[in-house]
This record gives C-alpha cells, structure tokens and sequence, in this order.
C-alpha cells in the first residue's frame, strides 16, 4: 500500500516526527527556517498532505496555482487565521488544528508575563546581570500586587477559562469576561467571573487585560489607540493570543506615554519581527511566542495532528477539522 506524500512545514519534536516518518512518506524542512508563498504552492502540487504552523502564511498567494494535489493541511496549533480558508476549499482541502492540549501551558505563560510585569521582574533581572544592583531598600523597584486584582479577560474559549482558573483559585483575582457569545451560568460561577456586553465596558474595570480571542481579520487591531485609552494608567495588558489583536504602534505609544502600566507579549503582529518601539519600553516583557513551548505540549499537539491526518487517510471524519 502506497503511503501518503506529506511534508511538514517546521521541524517537531524528534518522538512525532519518527512516528509519522513510520506512518507516511515524510519530507521534514531540514532547515527549519520559514517557507515562502512560492514553496508553498510547490508543495501542494506535490504531497497529499501538507502540515503547517501557526506562524506560516497562507493567504491567497499560497493558494494560486491551477490545481492541487494537497487534500488536507494538518495546522500545528490552535489558531487558523493564518489560513486562507476559502482558498483551501476551492482546492478541496481539508483544514484541521490542534485544541485542548496547549490551554494549560498558554495559560501558564500568560500568567507568567503578568506577574513578571506587575512586578518588574525583568527590569529586575536585568538590573542584576548589569552589576547595577545596589542593595535591598524600601524603595526599590516598587511592583504592584496581584493577588485580589481584577482580571479582564477577552475570549473566555479554553486557554481564557484555563487563566481564570489560575487567576481566581490561585491568586483571589476576580475576573471579568467579555466574549463574543454569551457564556453559560455554570461555567462563570466556576471561576467567581461575571460577562460584560462589551470591551468597552470591561477595559475602565480592569487592573489586568489578558486577550486570549482569535486572530484574524475580524480582531485586527482589537486593541487599538482608543482601547487602550480606556483602560487604567495603572493597568496591564497581556497578550498570549494572536499578535494582531494589538495595535503594536499604539501599544509602544501608551507604553512610553506611561499611559498604561505596562504589558507581557508573547506573540507580535510581524513575528520574529518586532516593532521598534517596543524594544525602547521598559515597562514592557517580552517572550519568543512561548505558550505552547513544553516538551509534553508539543509532543501532544504534534500527536493531534497525525491523529487528524491519519483519520482523513483513512476515510474517517478529523476529529478536529474546522474547514
């Protein structure tokens, strides 16, 4: 029996890339470095199967060529927005991600931005390793408290449910939540949380602002210049989601404006490229997209993906297609 073509966009971790070597006819980028739009569409002429990442682009460039032998792109990640979803099904393609089994670890870093933000800790850090550090005395590099804060939350999906647990089990924070759809009863009184109607009514409530909604054209610049206007000077933004969703030259504005606290970001609008400004904000943590970065979070995402394409070659239903 012949084996599925299939090519993985970016190197995964050596236990998935041997299974699905065992399970398919498996072309790894041996160079681990970005593919073009014009690779791309190279590849879709040639494997049956093509196994992208959430930082891959592929917008309708990638799908303008006159037919396809791609049936299925296996996403390695959650998010899809990267993906241009007409353009796959004009070619028949199948689209499927990779949900549940990286809420824990986003989350985790999403609260690991908060508290190093709230309290400077990477201004701390970097105090240290610049032999400036001058000895404890009550004034230094004075924090703030996040225990018993008020957390807003935008996108109560499962990595938003999953931070709310941390927040409000672990820390006492109260939470806040707007979300595009109305959340059940049950679900808020599980983590103390109230809905709101919109994020213009959350952002003035806020000490923290964790953005955990999906990309896309419809979040471009969810936070802009005018949100961020109404939130608190003392407040925070955190962003684990999708860099878009924030207006990164606003952002940089209100940041060295002191028009906010300060923000944690793991994800940016032109990865790995990074805004300029930013680079100039200390009141600013930054991390290189680590939300999902465990051993057992990508093994497990990579695992979700085999499992998606192997159904679909076998002429079952993925369990996780979205298109």
């Amino acid at each position: 029996m012949v084996k599925p073509k299939v090519l993985i966009s970016r190197r995964w971790p050596e236990a998935v890339e041997r299974s699905m070597a065992d399970r398919f006819d498996l072309t790894l980028n041996e160079a681990d470095r970005p593919m073009t739009v014009a690779d791309f569409r190279a590849a879709f002429a040639a494997f049956d199967a093509v196994c992208p990442t959430v930082t891959d682009k592929l917008g309708p460039d990638a799908f303008d060529l006159p037919q396809a032998r791609t049936k299925v792109l296996g996403n390695f990640g959650v998010g899809f927005s990267h993906i241009d979803l007409e353009g796959a099904k004009r070619h028949g393609m199948a689209v499927t991600n990779t949900p549940d089994v990286l809420s824990d670890c986003t989350a985790d870093i999403a609260m690991t931005l908060m508290l190093m933000v709230a309290r400077r800790a990477g201004e701390g850090e970097r105090e240290l390793r610049a032999g400036e550090w001058a000895g404890w005395r009550p004034t230094h590099m004075i924090g703030t408290k996040v225990s018993g804060a008020t957390l807003g939350i935008i996108g109560f999906g499962r990595i938003g449910q999953a931070m709310a647990q941390r927040a409000h089990h672990g820390f006492g924070m109260k939470i806040l939540v707007q979300n595009r759809s109305p959340i059940a009863a049950e679900v808020l009184a599980r983590y103390g949380a109230r809905q709101v109607g919109s994020v213009e009514e959350l952002l003035p409530d806020c000490d923290f602002l964790s953005l955990h909604c999906p990309g896309g054209a419809a979040n471009l610049h969810l936070i802009n210049a005018e949100r961020l206007a109404l939130m608190r000077r003392d407040a925070f933004l955190i962003n684990t989601a999708r860099g878009e969703v924030v207006d990164e030259a606003a952002l940089a504005a209100a940041l060295a404006e002191h028009r906010i606290g300060g923000a944690g970001l793991d994800v940016f609008e032109r990865e790995p490229q990074i805004t300029a400004a930013l680079m100039d904000c200390p009141n600013l943590v930054m991390l290189p997209h680590l939300g999902s970065a465990t051993r057992a979070t990508r093994e497990a995402m990579g695992f979700r993906v085999m499992e998606n394409v192997s159904a679909f070659f076998d002429g079952k239903a993925p369990p996780d297609r979205v298109a």
